[in-house]
């Protein structure tokens, strides 16, 4: 079986960044063959050289389309544009496939992969990183009512043209199913983690890091992931001076790069034995520092669309047995609650972080035992060859119900 895959965005385990696709794409090639029609975006992000740009038997088209996170709107929807009439020709000009695979975000990927699939004459599948246009409408990116109806019928239009549809989260399904589309065709596929990349956080290398990092004897608490528009950081760091001003033993580390970079590294520059800013880390890598936390905060702002998000932060912390404070109140909220690997702390409000996050400080046995909680979840249900297995399922049974 022949396998297209549109991806606007590629990455390897030696960048900063959640390298999903790089998991999936090196179990499904092994049996079936892969073309990918991505960019070289992320190319010279590489922090590490230990790996191959792409997985062994995965063969790769690539466009010199630009783009980092510190771009506006207006140039980020230049980056979405430019991709789709390249990717269309490629599709084009490979070996016909079987399958196509479109990944959405941006939502213009996946529709460069249904045009393909169309004009090939063959079935697509349409997996849903997050919610386009529902998020960027959210945000303020989309500023006329022309275009945001426009959007939501090309959504409308991917959703009831693709064989089957891939959403990232529960909540994500049921906004998918609630457009009307029907259950049949819509399989909910975690983001999940990588257990191999996180057996690597051994105790001796979080040890070590500890002291690389002069953290003996303080209490971590880790922000890792983009400092982004929407990952409400501004509330992060004020809790985080909140805190500094009277727990000394608390070090806030916040593990990334993004829009909110320079507010961060001014709230480090007035305490800088209690919050400090820390690079982007390598895939492989980022492990260690979530072992290295008493607990994590996965943040978005309070927005209803970002309830239904699949973060990785997420499933790389409770992988390595570091419960998390989630701030929205979707299925991450109802998922940590239900297995007593995390708490909640409302979207945007400072004080009721910083109380949740002190309240946590007396109760160490309460931690150790969400600890364990939120190990054995990860490992039984959000294992990417797990994942991938599932997803290579659904591929080969569109091939054959065509």
């Amino acid at each position: 079986m022949h396998i297209a895959v549109f991806s606007q965005y590629h990455t390897n385990p030696d960048c900063p960044a959640t390298s999903r696709h790089y998991t999936l794409l090196a179990h499904i090639a092994k049996t079936h063959r892969v073309t990918l029609l991505t960019t070289e975006a992320w190319k010279s992000q590489q922090l590490t050289r230990e790996f191959a740009w792409v997985p062994a038997g995965v063969e790769i088209r690539e466009a010199t389309i630009p783009y980092h996170n510190a771009m506006g709107p207006a140039r980020r929807a230049l980056a979405f544009a430019q991709y789709v009439p390249w990717a269309v020709r490629e599709g084009l000009r490979i070996d016909k496939p079987d399958v196509i695979w479109g990944i959405s975000t941006p939502l213009t990927a996946a529709w460069a992969a249904a045009q393909v699939a169309r004009w090939r004459k063959v079935p697509w599948v349409f997996e849903v990183q997050d919610l386009w246009p529902a998020f960027p409408i959210a945000m303020g990116a989309v500023p006329t009512a022309l275009a945001r109806r426009q959007l939501y019928r090309l959504e409308e239009g991917l959703y009831r043209s693709a064989r089957h549809v891939l959403p990232l989260s529960p909540d994500m399904t049921r906004y998918v199913t609630g457009r009307g589309i029907e259950a049949g065709k819509v399989t909910t596929v975690l983001n999940g983690t990588d257990l191999e990349f996180a057996a690597r956080a051994t105790p001796e290398a979080v040890a070590m890091l500890r002291q690389e990092q002069e953290l003996a004897g303080k209490r971590v608490i880790l922000y890792a992931g983009t400092f982004g528009r929407a990952n409400d950081i501004p509330t992060l760091v004020a809790a985080a001076e909140a805190l500094a001003a009277t727990e000394h033993d608390m070090v806030w580390l916040f593990l990334g790069h993004g829009f909110y970079e320079p507010l961060i590294k001014d709230a480090a520059a007035r305490w800088p034995e209690r919050i400090r800013l820390v690079g982007g880390q390598a895939r492989h890598q980022v492990f260690r520092w979530f072992a290295l936390a008493e607990v994590s905060v996965v943040s978005f702002l309070g927005l209803p669309v970002l309830d239904a998000n699949s973060p990785a932060k997420l499933y790389d912390s409770l992988v390595v047995g570091t419960p998390v404070v989630v701030t929205n109140e979707g299925w991450t909220k109802a998922l940590v609650e239900e297995h007593g690997c995390g708490w909640y702390a409302p979207a945007g409000n400072v004080a009721a972080l910083a109380a949740q996050l002190r309240a946590l400080r007396a109760r160490p046995e309460e931690l150790r035992a969400a600890s364990v909680r939120g190990q054995q979840l990860a490992v039984q249900l959000f294992d990417r060859q797990q994942l991938a297995q599932q997803i290579q399922q659904i591929m080969e049974a569109t091939v054959a119900g065509a």
